[in-house]
């Protein structure tokens, strides 16, 4: 089955869920162009939930999907905690922070009955996961209403544990990829593998669609995916200076400054591996910080530093997510981007 029959788009081209950069506009703009846009939900309690389906639906009557995060929540350690305020002690008397590192930052909640028990009402067609998948209890619960359950692999050993749990789809996510690893099966970031290397791996490993996601910007890039044996392509960074994305500032200023820094994966924003364009808390303290306490509890400390440093048109504590590939964001309407993926 293809792709475009599985999923009822019109193109093989899925916008990656982006947590802190798009919410619904952007989802329901790529649906409306005949890809599948998707929502994000890892940051949003049920109401926003609720409301941003509501909002993807008033715009459009073609198939989305919703995205959660399913980590497992580390437990409180107040010494690694403390020991990670105090790496941060010096940007904050430069930024003349006095009571140091108070905000809460932006929570992150791993898929539960909560957000099961509001998609049973809503119902939405497609739902996929970050980090693994949910306890079985709570995956048939999503199956149970007839969604398509998409999950990301970065390494053939994962695409196989999942297409075992039985996943409709899979996201190869190579190693240039944006934005957080979906590694879930160990913690060896030397076992990534480029999107290209990857994907061909991944569709001899399983008999699911695969969808080739990291470094594919422009059609030539689908179409490689593809003539690798991928189903279709999922693609984040060429989406961020769309006008849908709510892309900050200085981070957008940072994705079309062709002489910005290259990406690298780090974890100082959130404890966890994600690509960024390298900037100064990265060059400092990172990228792979061992003094970051565990997902996602680098973040509030943080949330000051980026404040601060963001009004003063700064992105020196800003997580500036971008795929190694960022030749194809342009400032154009998503649903143009869309169909330009496609070839169209």
């Amino acid at each position: 089955m293809s792709l475009e029959n599985l999923l009822g788009i019109e193109l093989p081209i899925i916008q990656a869920p982006m947590a802190g950069v798009q919410g619904s506009a952007l989802a329901a703009a790529v649906s409306g162009a005949g890809g599948l846009g998707s929502l994000p939900c890892a940051m949003l309690g049920p109401d926003a939930i609720r409301s941003e389906i509501a909002a993807i639906r008033a715009a459009t009557d073609r198939p989305f999907n919703v995205n959660f995060f399913t980590h497992t929540e580390a437990a409180p350690d107040a010494a690694v905690d403390a020991a990670w305020r105090e790496a941060l002690q010096p940007y904050y008397r430069e930024l003349e922070i006095p009571e140091g590192p108070t905000a809460s930052g932006p929570g992150r909640t791993p898929f539960n009955a909560a957000a099961a028990e509001v998609l049973e009402a809503l119902r939405p067609p497609v739902v996929s996961f970050h980090f693994g998948l949910p306890a079985p209890e709570l995956l048939q619960r999503v199956r149970a209403w007839g969604a398509k359950v998409l999950a990301c692999a970065t390494t053939v050993q994962e695409a196989v544990w999942l297409a075992e749990r039985g996943v409709d789809a899979i996201v190869a996510q190579g190693w240039e990829a944006g934005g957080h690893r979906g590694i879930f099966l160990g913690d060896d970031l030397g076992a990534q593998l480029g999107t290209f290397a990857l994907v061909p791996q991944v569709v001899r490993a399983v008999r699911v669609p695969v969808i080739a996601a990291g470094g594919i910007a422009d059609a030539a890039g689908v179409a490689a995916a593809r003539a690798l044996g991928a189903a279709g392509a999922q693609v984040g960074t060429a989406y961020l200076l769309c006008p849908e994305a709510t892309t900050s500032s200085v981070h957008r200023a940072a994705l079309k400054n062709t002489l910005a820094p290259a990406t690298a994966v780090t974890n100082v924003f959130t404890g966890r591996p994600a690509r960024g364009i390298v900037n100064r808390v990265i060059r400092e303290l990172g990228p792979l910080s061992p003094k970051a306490p565990p997902f996602p509890r680098a973040t509030p400390a943080l949330a000051p530093l980026r404040a601060a440093a963001e009004k003063r048109g700064s992105g020196d504590f800003s997580p500036l997510w971008s795929g190694q590939n960022r030749s194809g964001c342009q400032e154009i309407p998503a649903a143009q981007l869309t169909r330009a993926l496609a070839g169209r």
